[in-house]
């Protein structure tokens, strides 16, 4: 059993930013803290030490689909990388995806290969996701 490492936490807070008051993504989901979607509403606010946990425990069915779903060994890079990955785009994102796929037949570079393709909200291309998905592919590999 794998968790996200400490390095793998301050990456997902370096793409998500924390925001203490609830407001409307992209895709006009509502969210507060570090990403946090369950539950939130218009007008909602939160501490800081909310926020962080709040992370912590949206990360634990994370940990469990990466390591229910991935038959392959994983470097704590890879795990991290998929762990921002499906922290982002949901765990049911990665259970279809090719990317999941390509990893369980133990091809590395094709699964990395597939990051990028994920860069679209709305049917649109958002420069956003696609710098995030490229810095996930990077970390994938290194």
């Amino acid at each position: 059993m794998m968790n996200i490492s400490s390095n793998g936490i301050l990456f997902i807070r370096q793409w998500e930013g924390c925001n203490l008051t609830s407001y409307q993504d992209g895709g006009e989901v509502w969210t507060m803290g570090w990403g946090h979607t369950c539950g939130v509403a218009a007008g909602q606010t939160i501490t800081q030490a909310q926020a962080d946990q709040l992370l912590l425990d949206d990360l634990q069915p994370v940990e469990s689909t990466l390591n229910g779903k991935v038959s392959v060994p994983m470097s704590q890079n890879q795990f991290d990388a998929l762990a921002s990955f499906t922290f982002n785009l949901g765990n049911a994102a990665l259970s279809g995806s090719t990317l999941l796929k390509l990893l369980n037949r133990a091809d590395y570079q094709g699964a990395a290969n597939e990051f990028p393709k994920w860069d679209h909200d709305n049917g649109k291309v958002v420069q956003g996701l696609l710098n995030r998905r490229l810095a996930e592919q990077s970390l994938f590999l290194s």
